[in-house]
């Protein structure tokens, strides 16, 4: 009886907290309240099912091309949530006042359950630390210690193709490549250990359990939004022993994929200090010669001294982080371009011309060249600006997500201010009330989420044609209007790696990976479409499905031996 009282009574107190929130939400004024803002869908939700939901793209657009720069959204119980891609306001969020407009405890504990306290957790201090540390293992003349090891691994993904191609013209899906490969790219180049040889048919299971945690986290949204609150409950090991026997199989599942990437984490970890102990010829001898990422970092570690040192909890968050992030990413980015030189069979014969011309009668094109190379610069460029998929990652809530992942290919990242400020914009908008409004005073705790979209596919900075796929835009000068906007992106006057204290650490790394897998398929085979309609899939990481109904993440395409193979 008395526990069945206690139960009835914890019960009640939560039906209260929620009545109470919702009237305070209902009543409460929001400074945002006399911005532009769509209607919206839901009492309890707001505008979130739609700006969150597998097929969002057309309510982004809505807001981009006729609710302007600043808009106010509804969340959940109808707060207001600022929806922002004016570039001097972003200016100020990613680099100005960037410690004022910081990440949300949500976000920030939901990485920290899942990869550990690396840069997806941290804030501060702490996050600047931890860039200190790894900035140098991303310079570009370790990226050119890089360009062999990514060309081996691709020279085996030409291979297994190649095989698959042995009686003629096949459809294949090149989701299931470039997922693979992406693995292994980060694997050898970025943790020094292989994942997948790309000689046998079934994925990993380390790279099945990478892309589960998408689809098994996006059911769990309602849960997610306790964490901030059950992470304050009991010790790690009683909240790890209540998730154990939680009833519900997504839980369970989510705990044994975040079990997959630390214990995964570790053995690579033990296996890197073992060689270093070793000595030199032990750490040559393994794969990535030492000249991995986390090889690099052990290195740099042994001489730092005691303050710069980064505790195994954090070097094996970063590992975690790098599984994750480098596979799930650079893979959709890929995928992405397959599919567009599918879809314009002029620019894919224009890149392979470029690409032929430029390796000429050598095995590979050497780094300084490759990344040189105009066209190729401009179809990724272009694929980045329209497909954003943010190299930034956010919380990974596929099909229905309340905050946005930080490595991109997202569409919106998410932020909440820390104290009162006033954030001022380049471009005045109307006001609800007919006021001209040139600056928005932001309450602490305000929601917003960076419109990397919206400013990618900006109509007064790119032109008319922004949302049109068009490499040629890079290969001349850019408009006038997008120079003097000095959009905050730390890459080509684009969000979608962000800027600022936040941008994408591994961004070169990515873009190296791109260009060399692309340089070797492109160079040896022909895409072309499938019958089927391919369909994006937009969500914290973007995916294609074969329609528009499937849950089945695919990239079926027509591919063929090409003539200058």
């Amino acid at each position: 009886m008395a526990i069945v009282s206690v139960l009835q009574l914890a019960l009640l107190g939560a039906v209260i907290w929620i009545i109470r929130s919702v009237y305070r939400r209902l009543t409460a004024k929001s400074c945002l309240d006399n911005l532009p803002s769509p209607p919206r869908k839901s009492y309890l939700f707001g505008n979130l099912p739609q700006l969150f939901s597998r097929h969002a793209w057309d309510f982004h657009k809505d807001i981009i091309r006729h609710y302007g720069p600043v808009t106010a959204v509804s969340g959940i119980f109808g707060k207001k949530v600022l929806y922002v891609f004016d570039p001097t306001a972003l200016h100020n969020i990613v680099v100005k006042d960037q410690y004022i407009y910081e990440e949300s405890p949500l976000f920030l504990q939901f990485n920290g359950i899942f990869f550990g306290e690396g840069l997806l957790s941290s804030l501060g201090e702490k996050h600047r630390h931890q860039r200190k540390i790894l900035n140098p293992v991303f310079n570009i003349n370790h990226m050119r210690h890089m360009t062999p090891i990514f060309y081996r691994i691709t020279d085996k993904l030409r291979d297994a193709i190649a095989w698959q191609l042995k009686e003629g013209p096949e459809e294949i899906d090149m989701l299931n490549w470039m997922t693979r490969t992406a693995l292994e790219l980060i694997g050898q180049g970025g943790l020094g250990w292989s994942f997948d040889t790309l000689e046998k048919p079934e994925l990993n299971p380390l790279a099945e359990h990478v892309k589960d945690l998408v689809p098994t986290v996006a059911p769990l949204f309602l849960l997610v939004r306790f964490i901030p609150f059950a992470s304050r409950i009991g010790s790690p090991a009683f909240r790890r022993r209540v998730i154990e026997m939680f009833p519900n199989k997504l839980v369970r599942r989510a705990l044994a994929i975040s079990d997959a990437l630390d214990q995964t984490s570790k053995e690579i970890l033990r296996a890197k200090r073992a060689a270093l102990a070793a000595g030199d010829e032990a750490v040559s001898e393994q794969i990535g010669e030492g000249k991995d990422i986390i090889s690099v970092l052990l290195k740099a570690q042994m001489n730092a001294s005691e303050e710069d040192k980064m505790p195994d909890n954090e070097i094996l968050a970063h590992m975690s982080t790098f599984i994750f992030a480098g596979m799930e990413t650079t893979s959709g980015a890929l995928a992405r371009i397959l599919h567009k030189l599918s879809e314009r069979q002029d620019i894919q014969a224009k890149l392979r011309q470029e690409i032929t011309t430029a390796r000429g009668d050598r095995a590979n094109i050497p780094y300084d060249e490759l990344v040189s190379l105009p066209y190729m610069e401009a179809v990724c460029r272009e694929t980045l600006r329209l497909y954003v998929d943010s190299s930034y990652i956010a919380c990974p809530l596929r099909n229905f997500h309340l905050t946005p992942l930080s490595y991109s290919p997202v569409t919106t990242l998410n932020r909440k201010t820390t104290q009162d400020i006033v954030m001022p914009l380049s471009t005045p908008v109307l006001g609800r009330d007919g006021r001209t409004i040139t600056d928005i005073p932001l309450d602490k705790g305000t929601d917003l989420f960076i419109g990397v979209l919206g400013s990618n596919i900006n109509p007064a900075i790119w032109g008319e044609d922004a949302e049109i796929f068009k490499p040629e835009r890079w290969l001349s000068a850019l408009p006038e209007s997008l120079t003097e906007a000095h959009v905050p992106g730390v890459y080509s006057n684009l969000m979608t790696f962000l800027g600022g204290g936040r941008a994408c650490i591994g961004f070169k790394f990515s873009q190296l990976e791109m260009k060399v897998v692309l340089s070797v398929l492109i160079q040896h085979f022909h895409f072309d479409l499938p019958d089927k309609v391919i369909y994006w899939n937009h969500a914290g990481v973007q995916y294609p499905t074969a329609d528009r109904a499937s849950e089945r993440s695919e990239l079926p395409l027509r591919v063929s031996l090409a003539k200058s193979a």
